[in-house]
């Protein structure tokens, strides 16, 4: 059975977050790279709009996570987190956040986007143009990096997909070089 067939089996065919059953779609949560059961998803297309940013947050959409966050599926916790932590300012979702609870390991995988950070805290990557990054974009490199501890160099034109962001330094990002996961500096891509 696929990934897909499961969440939708799980579910009930509908939207694990809002309970809408129009237009769902499997979203694998961020930094995820792979898609899995325990990493994705059902969503609504209004669901996946907002959680991508795509239109502005509706508050009264996502009153429905005050059932999702109870949901016994840890990828539905951590995606109900995420929007209450974004909608957190608007005063009943810090109630609910409130009384949620994730284990340790669901909270570090929840904060690894940094949704909880205040705006004006938030850490922001920037490739060599000044064009913002973010967690699974592909980004080209500029010019030729020597990669620290082993003979190999990254060539310049190489593309590097799904990177990952460093969370404590704006200048550093992962992501796969020839099957190797490397640390690159954000001043030596561009994003493609």
């Amino acid at each position: 059975m696929s990934v897909l067939q499961t969440l939708q089996e799980r579910s009930n065919n509908t939207c694990e977050l809002c309970a809408s059953t129009n237009g769902l779609k499997q979203y694998t949560i961020p930094p995820s790279l792979n898609e899995n059961v325990a990493n994705d998803v059902l969503v609504c297309n209004t669901c996946l709009d907002q959680i991508e940013s795509k239109t502005d947050m509706d508050p009264n959409h996502w009153r429905s996570l005050n059932d999702s966050m109870w949901s016994e599926h840890v990828a539905v916790q951590i995606m109900a987190w995420r929007m209450l932590q974004r909608l957190r300012n608007e005063g009943w979702p810090q109630d609910l956040l409130d009384m949620m609870y994730l284990d340790d390991d669901a909270l570090a995988l929840a904060r690894a986007t940094g949704e909880h950070e205040d705006e004006a805290n938030k850490i922001i990557h920037r490739d060599a143009n000044g064009v913002i990054l973010e967690s699974g974009d592909s980004v080209v490199l500029i010019k030729d990096l020597k990669v620290k501890g082993s003979s190999m160099v990254a060539k310049q034109g190489t593309a590097v997909r799904n990177i990952r962001l460093d969370h404590e330094n704006a200048e550093y990002i992962e992501g796969k070089v020839d099957g190797q996961q490397i640390v690159i500096i954000t001043q030596y891509v561009k994003k493609s």
